[in-house]
């Protein structure tokens, strides 16, 4: 049978690209995607973290470390107000709660509302997990750094007022990332009737946070970003701890892996499957491993984990990951003392929290 031109053609185009396709799978010229199975090690108990993830993900095999490449520079996201806060007689009184993670919001949330009020910010306390447990401020955080931020911006004061003393204070629950219709319905009027407040911040799930456009966004967002640094100690022991896991990831160009993983914590936690679906909700040191491994990790990886001290279950970790690490086996030794062995975590989480954080 007779074939014309453009038959001829199309054949011979068909045929070019097959051959080019073929020569592209010898030369790699595709990344391989590879199914990734975090394995269940049903026969040995592990101490676990919790983890929302499914087990089975697709996941493309780099030809090099997938280490998140450097992002554009971050810009300031707010301006000084151009002129100071109303002023009123009241008092706003809060502490900070629940570890560092919650400290940076409870600042902005308490600020923001200060500043609609006119109050003036008492200067927190630091309450620590156990009952009774608190810190002064300037232990932990950089004070004047703190005040100097805050000027012009609310009225603050470093000590307890003395007309305070003797007065019943309302305490108010407000959600983060307050909105200002919020402070006007909720707050204001308690403020007007009490004098001063003390707040307390609670955190609603995702689905219940409000979406409206807030006009306080510059003012939270400089308490959020601006205000609250380590004191110079915490600051320096945090350095020097970063600067040694770089130290120790050079062929990383100084990158590492932070992991939250404190078996004092998981072991209370326990590994449970969800729903009866047979899906993992919590995985252990050695699955952690395996992941790490397969989404392309090579074994001179540095590991550093939020465990103060060492733990025979973290071993098998270590067989993937030799440079693997805790706190006592990177903090400078002088430093142990007060920061590992004083029997409060404080100082502990916010160590963790800041080499947790993007450098």
């Amino acid at each position: 049978m007779a074939m014309d031109a453009k038959q001829v053609l199309g054949a011979f185009l068909t045929l070019t690209m097959f051959t080019m396709l073929i020569n592209m799978i010898k030369k790699d010229h595709f990344d391989s995607v590879e199914v990734v199975r975090i394995p269940d090690f049903s026969a040995v108990q592990f101490d676990a973290i919790k983890v929302t993830e499914k087990s089975l993900v697709s996941l493309p095999r780099f030809s090099k470390e997938p280490w998140k490449e450097d992002g554009l520079k971050l810009k300031s996201c707010w301006t000084r107000p151009g002129h100071k806060a109303k002023s009123s007689k009241g008092f706003i009184i809060f502490s900070l709660t629940n570890g560092p993670e919650y400290h940076i919001s409870q600042i902005a949330n308490t600020v923001v509302i200060a500043r609609h009020l006119g109050a003036t910010l008492v200067l927190p306390d630091i309450r620590g997990s156990n009952p009774g447990e608190t810190r002064y401020f300037q232990e932990i955080y950089d004070l004047e750094k703190f005040v100097k931020s805050l000027d012009g911006v609310v009225e603050l004061v470093k000590h307890w007022p003395e007309e305070l003393s003797n007065q019943e204070i309302a305490v108010v629950r407000v959600p983060n990332r307050i909105t200002e219709n919020h402070i006007v319905e909720h707050v204001e009027p308690i403020f007007r009737e009490k004098g001063s407040l003390r707040l307390a911040t609670y955190f609603p799930s995702i689905n219940m946070r409000q979406t409206e456009k807030k006009r306080v966004d510059s003012i939270a967002c400089l308490a959020t970003y601006g205000s609250l640094e380590l004191q110079p100690e915490v600051h320096e022991v945090v350095d020097s701890m970063i600067e040694r896991l770089r130290t120790l990831s050079r062929k990383s160009d100084g990158q590492f892996i932070a992991v939250d993983l404190r078996m004092d914590i998981l072991e209370k936690k326990g590994c449970q499957r969800e729903g009866g679906t047979g899906t993992k909700s919590c995985y252990g040191p050695l699955e952690i491993g395996v992941f790490l491994r397969n989404i392309g990790f090579g074994r001179d990886t540095t590991i550093y984990l939020t465990q103060s001290r060492w733990h025979s279950s973290l071993d098998a970790l270590k067989g993937i990951f030799p440079k693997t690490f805790t706190k006592e086996g990177i903090m400078p030794a002088d430093k142990k003392g007060k920061f590992l062995k004083s029997g409060s975590s404080d100082f502990e989480k916010a160590l963790d929290f800041h080499i947790c954080s993007p450098q």
